[in-house]
């Protein structure tokens, strides 16, 4: 498996669906199978169709990001020093959490813009945490000081092979849950996700054209970093302005996700801050599913017409997190 001093073009070699399954093997005792609900457009008042979302939001520690933290501690050697994250919250906690269940030390670094919901989640696990900087990439330039300084073993929450294939176990389940799928619908922050489902599913940019599932990403008109690098053919630096800023809004994606994008997803497209808050309702008023702004975004691009189906056309759109406050259950 990858260490952490392979080369970045090594690393994208090793991204295929066997390793994403061989991934999903290990890790299988640490992590929930998290269900599926299938249902039609039409009860969201859309055109009838399929549609099946995938329920990450109720994966330990709250969302999907646990997949890659535990890839990363059973795959890499930990030194004595233990483990070291930058995280806008949901990699913080996934890591605090695998860190906790496996016994090794870890910190965390978050922004202040960072939900209480999330530093309350890592607090939760006994993990050290740091909170610093304005943004995730502040905390990850305090992360980085550490990690020189003390020895520990970073775990990136994106630019990092096992934590894109240990994403892509989502992407492995999905595909056994829901196998008639045409098009999965997910989020994008630095790109992790998207990047493990599109190798799970061995996507291609062209889509069903060739009999393969399309993959597209969603994210943040606020945040359209992988937007940016698309545009420049590189990680370029981008706004980091939304209300899914603690989980979709790095300044950049990193160079191994956007190889993994670029080759591999049909298309990104851009969500508003206030399409985000009506698919939070939305979910809410018709499932009784809580997801946090980070988590509904791909759902937001559904709802809000940013993504029109075909007829006929299967969908499925990752719910990814939900770690918010948004439900009180005090009255």
């Amino acid at each position: 498996m990858v260490t952490g001093t392979t080369t970045r073009t090594d690393e994208t070699s090793t991204l295929t669906p066997a390793a994403v399954a061989a991934v999903g093997e290990r890790i299988r005792p640490y992590v929930r199978r998290t269900p599926v609900i299938e249902m039609d457009r039409a009860d969201f008042g859309l055109p009838a169709g399929p549609l099946t979302l995938k329920l990450e939001q109720l994966q330990y520690s709250g969302s999907f990001k646990v997949r890659g933290a535990f890839a990363n501690l059973l795959l890499r050697d930990i030194p004595a020093a233990g483990v070291a994250a930058a995280s806008g919250g949901n990699h913080g906690a996934a890591v605090a959490y695998a860190a906790g269940v496996l016994g090794v030390p870890a910190r965390i670094f978050v922004p202040e813009v960072s939900s209480a919901a999330k530093v309350s989640r890592i607090r939760s696990y006994g993990a050290d945490l740091v909170i610093e900087g304005a943004t995730y990439s502040d905390a990850l330039a305090v992360c980085q000081r550490w990690v020189a300084a003390s020895g520990a073993m970073p775990v990136h929450a994106f630019n990092q092979a096992e934590t894109v294939l240990g994403a892509g176990t989502v992407g492995l389940e999905l595909r056994q849950q829901a196998p008639d799928v045409h098009t999965v619908l997910a989020a994008v922050g630095g790109g992790g996700l998207l990047s493990g489902i599109a190798t799970a599913y061995d996507a291609a940019r062209n889509g069903p054209g060739d009999g393969r599932v399309r993959v597209v990403g969603v994210e943040p008109e606020g945040a359209p970093t992988m937007t940016e690098a698309l545009a420049a053919g590189r990680p370029a630096d981008a706004a980091t302005g939304s209300v899914a800023v603690d989980s979709l809004a790095p300044r950049q994606v990193g160079e191994l996700t956007f190889r993994v994008v670029s080759q591999r997803v049909h298309a990104v497209v851009l969500v508003s801050d206030e399409a985000i808050g009506q698919a939070q309702r939305t979910l809410w008023e018709k499932l009784r599913v809580v997801g946090e702004p980070g988590g509904c975004a791909a759902l937001a691009a559904l709802l809000s017409g940013r993504y029109v189906p075909e007829p006929g056309e299967s969908v499925a759109v990752v719910i990814s997190g939900a770690n918010t406050s948004a439900v009180s259950f005090d009255r």
